[in-house]
């Protein structure tokens, strides 16, 4: 006898599902408005009928035709949209009307302004005939040291408009870890800001932006960006130099450039966990489609709606936070703290002030404003129809707390997904039921399932997050991998053509998912994946330290706990005053972001006997995981630790239990 599934803790209103666009879309097809699994089904049995649809739904607008929807299905290596040519640019700009309002920008200081959309075609005009006239045209690259306001999605749209690639990364990485990422690509232009805020301070970035300048050798020249009014110094940089005011205020007129379906739209960063971070490539028609489909479908954005989403220009959410755009939506940004001590419900009142429909955050954000006592319904947040969490695994403990403090009508969509296929696996939609701590659903076009370790499907049962059918928005490849030996071996070495991601799940009878965190080592701290090497290099360098390993643990109640553990040089002794240093070090030579939540004395660090250190077992070892189920201490270098490791996760969770 089968076990009933749960009720749901929060049902959709019938009126507001049969008015959503995916019930529009679901109609059109000959499909249930109201039955989800049915058009999740179709959308993964016939593949190019589903994404041909969405084409059709949203009305590509090609420069020339597609001559087939899928010319090969095999992965890696399937070929979407054959023949077409098509502009990302084009089609964030085609749906402003010159009076709408194309950007709202906001800070942690609660004000503001607006851009409209003739605005920001003109911007992006000015700033794409900028680039041509310092030599970026098809296919070179220009990149971006800027925090999260409207200079950063007016310079992607002038690249993108060229064909050119983008690549962007937030300021408080350090200029090292921001040359990391860049100098691989090899860019022709860098658009730099002088500074952010955050947390009631603006942070001078000026000296970064030169050091990062010089960082770069292929630089042409480089686009200077006063944001937080900061004389920009007279130094020489090693290019050419031109400020912001005079890049975005020419008069031009736009003309986007036609690329092929999978011309390269941007590079995207891995969070370089075992080296130098993985340029991840994704194109323009892919991003189109996945975009258009998780924003309009998903979400039920289109115009008269404003999406604010908490992100950092490195964070895939950026990306998303774009193609805002691409549904003729108004898009805001923010630059500064999440919660900042002055204001620590300052994104709640932006969101009540703007009248914003969809609000988007992270776990940590959520239990964080439960925990301190912040209660959101102080503001006028009638406007809010969906709040989006991601970044993990969302608590059950939450979603009463939104539906008490936000409004008992808002769909609470958590969503997985990945930097990897810049989107979402699995989330909700207007037309899905929502069970506390569960994902409703696979997303549209999603063929996700859960793989045990023989390869074969499970259901209420944890496996491995796998896509076993290709998606538009997967990786065109690596940066820097012509053979792509390096893609096929991060999706496709575990299961021969599925795609593997590195997350556990469960897929419920019900149709629902639940993420139970990663199983691999990347770091993933409020939504931002960080990689530990960044962490191990500036820390390592200290002559205090013999070797140090950091870990990130979701925790069962929604926490994440990030320790760092060290061991010190001989005759060291690991006190506060070293403890400070360390963490110095890695707020100047990785980020803020890095810095752990403890630092812990080790007697050593396990390794493989090859010399790997072992940091996804320490992880599982920490979270509870039995030995045997973890790794083989005889193919450890110090067996010993292992069983150190383990009781030291043990005595926390103790305290942990004891503590309540």
């Amino acid at each position: 006898m089968s076990t009933p599934s749960p009720a749901p803790f929060f049902t959709p209103d019938p009126e507001t599902t049969d008015t959503s666009r995916i019930a529009e879309f679901a109609r059109r097809q000959g499909i249930d408005a109201g039955d989800y699994a049915a058009l999740h089904r179709w959308s993964v049995t016939d593949l190019e009928g589903f994404w041909a649809a969405v084409w059709e739904y949203f009305d590509i607008d090609a420069d020339t035709p597609y001559e087939s929807v899928l010319a090969e299905e095999t992965m890696p290596g399937a070929r979407w949209f054959t023949g077409a040519t098509l502009n990302y640019a084009h089609h964030a700009l085609r749906n402003l009307a010159d009076e709408d309002v194309a950007i709202v920008a906001l800070d942690e200081t609660g004000s503001g302004y607006e851009v409209t959309g003739q605005r920001l075609r003109a911007q992006v005009a000015s700033v794409a005939a900028t680039l041509r006239d310092l030599g970026v045209s098809k296919g070179d690259r220009v990149v971006g040291y800027l925090p999260n306001t409207p200079h950063a999605i007016v310079v992607f749209l002038a690249a993108a408009s060229l064909g050119a690639v983008w690549s962007v990364c937030g300021q408080d990485y350090a200029p090292n870890a921001a040359a990391d990422r860049f100098a691989q690509l090899e860019p022709t232009v860098l658009i730099a800001a002088d500074g952010y805020l955050f947390n009631g301070t603006t942070h001078d970035r000026r000296d970064a932006a030169l050091e990062l300048a010089r960082a770069l050798p292929t630089l042409k020249a480089a686009v200077l960006v006063d944001h937080v009014g900061l004389p920009w110094p007279s130094r020489a940089y090693p290019s050419l130099v031109v400020p912001w005011e005079d890049a975005s205020t020419r008069t031009e007129e736009l003309a986007c450039t036609p690329v092929p379906f999978d011309h390269p739209l941007w590079v995207v960063f891995s969070s370089g966990t075992t080296g130098l971070p993985k340029g991840i490539v994704h194109g323009h028609g892919g991003v189109v489609l996945e975009h258009l489909k998780t924003l309009s479908l998903h979400s039920d954005l289109g115009p008269g709606d404003r999406l604010l989403w908490y992100t950092t220009t490195h964070w895939m959410m950026w990306n998303l936070v774009v193609s805002t755009l691409l549904t003729g939506a108004t898009t805001c940004t923010y630059d500064g703290s999440p919660a900042p001590f002055a204001r620590p419900d300052v994104l709640w009142e932006l969101a009540a002030r703007h009248r914003v429909t969809v609000f988007g955050t992270s776990p940590q954000y959520l239990l964080g404003m439960a925990k301190f006592g912040i209660d959101p319904s102080v503001h006028d947040l009638s406007a809010i129809r969906v709040v989006g969490c991601t970044g993990s695994a969302l608590p059950a403990s939450a979603y009463p707390w939104v539906r008490d403090h936000v409004g008992a009508d808002v769909l609470l969509a958590s969503i997985s997904g990945g930097t990897d296929i810049v989107s979402g696996f699995a989330g909700s939609a207007p037309n899905t039921p929502v069970w506390a701590g569960e994902l409703s659903a696979p997303h549209l076009g999603v063929a996700l399932s859960a793989y045990d370790a023989e390869g074969f499907p499970v259901v209420d049962r944890v496996g491995e997050l796998v896509v076993t059918r290709p998606m538009p928005s997967m990786p065109l490849s690596f940066w820097n991998d012509p053979d792509g030996a390096r893609y096929r071996d991060a999706y496709f070495s575990a299961y021969e053509g599925v795609w593997r991601h590195g997350d556990w799940i469960t897929v419920t009878s019900h149709g629902s998912v639940i993420v139970h965190g990663r199983s691999d080592s990347t770091l993933n701290r409020n939504g931002v994946r960080l990689g530990s090497a960044d962490i191990h290099d500036v820390v390592e360098r200290l002559p205090e330290i013999a070797e140090a390993l950091v870990i990130g643990a979701e925790e069962p109640d929604g926490g994440y706990w990030m320790p760092l553990f060290v061991v010190p040089a001989a005759g060291v002794v690991l006190d506060e005053a070293l403890r400070e240093k360390i963490k110095g070090v890695i707020r100047t030579g990785a980020s803020p972001r890095h810095v752990p939540d403890e630092i812990l004395e080790v007697p050593g660090i396990p390794h493989t006997r090859t010399g790997k250190k072992l940091e996804v077992p320490v992880k599982r070892l920490l979270q509870g995981a039995p030995v045997e189920q973890v790794v083989n201490p005889a193919a450890v270098d110090a067996p010993e630790l292992i069983d150190y490791y383990a009781h030291l996760g043990a005595d926390r969770r103790g305290r942990r239990s004891a503590e309540g």
